[in-house]
């Protein structure tokens, strides 16, 4: 996770936000990361995270199994065409590691997940990071010009 958090850092802009106790945010979200493209330095308003690191299960998100231990799910927001690519539509063990696949929840927003990105896939996720990192700067940009 650490290498995922530091290589997210890097990008022009980004926001790495881990939340943990004594903050804003609620209990359920410590221990989680969230990214976001944020030239302020600020968490965007409006604007969800291009992806996310969760450590656990959420309610109405078990199909992970993240409440195991030494489990994480990386969840990227790509376009179309890649999840096509990438996720495909037959149905799919949530659980698996080290796999792209679609999210259990968001899938059909086109969001995809691996749970303990390994040696297959490290490659794929930061690639698939840096490109959800430019989405949402160029989102940004069409919002601003608007």
């Amino acid at each position: 996770m650490e290498h995922i958090i530091k290589t997210v850092r890097g990008f022009d802009c980004a926001l790495v936000l881990a939340p943990g106790p004594g903050g804003d945010f609620p209990e359920i979200a410590w221990g989680d990361v969230f990214f976001y493209y944020a030239p302020d330095g600020e968490v965007p308003r409006a604007v969800q995270p291009y992806a996310t690191i969760v450590t656990k299960n959420y309610p109405g998100d078990a199909l992970s199994d993240l409440d195991a231990p030494d489990r994480l799910r990386v969840n990227i927001q790509v376009d179309r065409d890649t999840f096509q690519q990438l996720a495909g539509e037959s149905p799919v063990d949530y659980a698996v590691v080290d796999t792209v696949l679609p999210h259990p929840v968001y899938g059909a927003q086109n969001w995809i997940c691996v749970v303990n990105p390994g040696e297959r896939t490290h490659d794929t996720v930061l690639r698939l990071l840096r490109a959800a990192h430019d989405a949402a700067r160029a989102r940004f940009e069409r919002r601003r010009q608007a």
